[in-house]
């Protein structure tokens, strides 16, 4: 069992919009080459986001400690005082970037649940600054989520030769890693996450089948979006179904939470399809609020949801610091 969660990744403001038809209403795919859409939105909201804002966020609501590692502009002071809220977070590893904004997401959602994302790095550029060595212990586990891409792979590199483990979540990054990079950073991962997608390429980039990813003890998670997930671990598999949710507001930020409710589950040692099952309530919970950190619930709500949904307890204790 851990006792802390490092998680490295981007916090950013994410400008969060959704449109009443469908992209491919638009997009005449053999055009592809002269593409030039506009789309009429009727939502628009600027919440608190990126990819280590929000894994830390539902990590705190699941009494989970937690240190943020990552950069941001000189306009975070009110996203930092969001978070200072939620007091087993440690935000002493945010670093502020002199003379950068920090990082800017624009989604737009379809009624499909689509989506089509545009990133501005902003400090993020400068996340290589950072370094893991004064945040590890013997303790303590270590998220790898999408980031400034040197920075992922320095952190890979930290990581393995402080023993320390971590999860590797390269997403959108798979294409700007080189294949020695990537290659080296999957190899020494304990877990491995992606969608069905992303994993499929990160098997084609390195020119191996997926079976051979999952290497010594390794855990390779594959995330489905509404039909749940896949965990594999050597030859054993669990088919993890979603958690039902009461309303779909906004899918932003589903697979972040997951994220959070795995981990949660993970480093306190529960069986690995009881950590799905908790990454998909805590996935769903987010689908039912616009915008991926204005959720809210109790261990004992989120123990009721689990229970109601998978027909077994589940018992969750704070994890002490």
């Amino acid at each position: 069992m851990y006792k802390r969660i490092i998680v490295t990744g981007s916090l950013a403001f994410d400008h969060i919009m959704q449109m009443p038809d469908r992209f491919r209403d638009h997009i005449m795919p053999d055009k592809l080459h002269i593409l030039n859409v506009s789309f009429l939105l009727t939502n628009f909201r600027q919440e608190y986001g990126g990819t280590a804002g929000n894994i830390a966020y539902s990590l705190a609501l699941l009494k989970t400690p937690t240190d943020i590692l990552s950069v941001v502009g000189t306009d975070f002071a009110h996203y930092r005082e969001h978070l200072s809220k939620l007091r087993i977070i440690d935000i002493k590893g945010i670093k502020v970037i002199r003379n950068s904004a920090t990082s800017q997401g624009f989604v737009i959602t379809d009624k499909e649940d689509n989506q089509i994302w545009g990133f501005y790095e902003g400090a993020m550029k400068k996340a290589t600054r950072l370094s893991v060595n004064n945040f590890s212990s013997s303790n303590s586990f270590l998220v790898l989520a999408p980031n400034n891409p040197e920075a992922m792979v320095k952190f890979a590199n930290q990581a393995t030769k402080l023993k320390l483990p971590y999860m590797f979540d390269p997403a959108f990054n798979i294409p700007h890693f080189s294949k020695h990079d990537l290659l080296t950073a999957v190899k020494h991962s304990e877990i491995l996450i992606g969608n069905d997608y992303e994993i499929e390429l990160i098997a084609r980039r390195l020119d191996m089948p997926k079976a051979k990813l999952l290497g010594a003890g390794k855990i390779i998670i594959t995330t489905l979006g509404m039909h749940g997930s896949l965990i594999q671990k050597g030859n054993k598999k669990w088919k993890i179904p979603p958690a039902k949710p009461k309303n779909q507001s906004d899918p932003t930020g589903a697979g972040d939470n997951y994220r959070a409710g795995f981990l949660s589950g993970f480093v306190r040692g529960f069986p690995l399809d009881v950590c799905g099952k908790m990454g998909s309530v805590a996935a769903v919970y987010t689908v039912e609020k616009y915008g991926t950190q204005t959720h809210s619930y109790t261990m004992k709500a989120f123990c009721k949801r689990y229970q109601e949904n998978f027909s077994s307890t589940l018992k969750l204790d704070k994890i002490p610091l």
